[in-house]
């Protein structure tokens, strides 16, 4: 499965719109992870158990949206996006979103070029 950021996909050209997909997660950090954390922002920095959280669930959510758009018989997704809050002081939710397609192979597309 195609995800790009771009509303086309390069050397492609869309034959089909399925429509809109995301996948969403609500996660939270457990207590001991809560408290490391605490601690931690104490003395500043990165908060390591905070930002292993987040990528593992942006992770989670761009594969539950993969799922979504095979299942509405796409095989790529345009204008993918993240969207992300914070619920009850203590939750992350992350959307991932986008457009589901069907795109295929376009001779006539010029490759792109690197500069």
């Amino acid at each position: 499965m195609n995800v790009v950021t771009t509303p086309y996909l390069s050397g492609h050209r869309v034959v089909e719109t399925k429509g809109h997909v995301f996948g969403l997660v609500v996660r939270s950090r457990g207590l001991a992870g809560n408290l490391s954390a605490g601690l931690r922002s104490l003395v500043g920095g990165e908060i390591h158990e905070y930002t292993e959280l987040l990528e593992d669930t942006r992770r989670q959510a761009m594969d539950r949206m993969v799922q979504n758009a095979t299942l509405m018989g796409a095989n790529a997704v345009l204008s993918m996006r993240f969207d992300s809050s914070e619920l009850s002081g203590s939750m992350s939710e992350i959307v991932a979103y986008g457009t589901a397609v069907v795109v295929e192979p376009d001779a006539a597309a010029a490759p792109p070029t690197i500069d």
